[in-house]
């Protein structure tokens, strides 16, 4: 993933550090929204789709281990980074507790900053080609072959289209998440104009049909933002 696809996530209370660390990851070429307090913050992740989160710890209204959490009960895979001047053991602990990928003690360079971001999305490409590879997904009691372009339930076969396989596959890369819509459109379709948008509420439609005869799956919209896949 290029650099000017990356949207971050900065939610930090020190004005000046925030603005830094907003300028400096915006020259190196990410995508950054900058926010001030915990609630704020949340109320971003809520409103956007971002592939990285960088969380200081002391902050107020809401402190970062509890923004941590929240981000993880939405959306489990996001990699989340914490700013801290707590270096205290007991607090790296809770960090990663609270669902930490990495955790950086103030004051800190930007290049390592950069480094760490870089060798973390590294590892966020490596698990996406891994899941882009994999050849069978389970829904329930459907067995769902992406290749093959066909779902199995009890015995009995249907077909997929390349467009219906290829948006089904995304949702269950990353079931129980938010797929963006934005996202899913360059990368199913090609192109995020009005026209696929449309296309894309059609296959959804579509991708539903196949699986109303059981309620326990469900795609969903969420928050205006794109689809979930959920399957208990």
């Amino acid at each position: 993933m290029d650099r000017s696809e990356i949207r971050i996530l900065v939610v930090e209370d020190d004005e000046n550090l925030g603005r830094l660390l907003s300028d400096y990851l915006g020259v190196k070429g990410y995508e950054v929204t900058l926010k001030r307090d915990g609630e704020e913050g949340f109320k971003a992740f809520l409103e956007e789709d971002y592939h990285l989160c960088l969380l200081d710890v002391m902050m107020p209204k809401k402190d970062g281990f509890t923004l941590a959490r929240e981000i993880r009960q939405i959306k489990g895979t996001v990699p989340i980074i914490f700013l801290t001047a707590k270096a205290m053991e007991d607090d790296v602990k809770e960090g990663f507790k609270a669902g930490a990928d990495d955790y950086i003690t103030k004051p800190f360079s930007m290049e390592v900053l950069q480094l760490r971001i870089e060798a973390i999305m590294r590892r966020v490409d490596l698990l996406r080609e891994e899941l882009l590879q994999k050849k069978e997904f389970n829904i329930k009691d459907y067995h769902f072959y992406p290749d093959k372009r066909i779902i199995i339930k009890d015995g009995k076969e249907k077909k997929l289209t390349s467009k219906e396989s290829e948006l089904l596959r995304l949702l269950c890369m990353y079931k129980g998440e938010v797929v963006d819509r934005t996202d899913a459109l360059n990368m199913v379709w090609g192109d995020d104009n009005y026209f696929n948008s449309r296309s894309m509420d059609v296959y959804i439609t579509k991708l539903r049909k196949i699986f109303k005869e059981d309620k326990e799956i469900q795609i969903i919209n969420s928050h205006g933002r794109g689809f979930k896949l959920l399957d208990s």
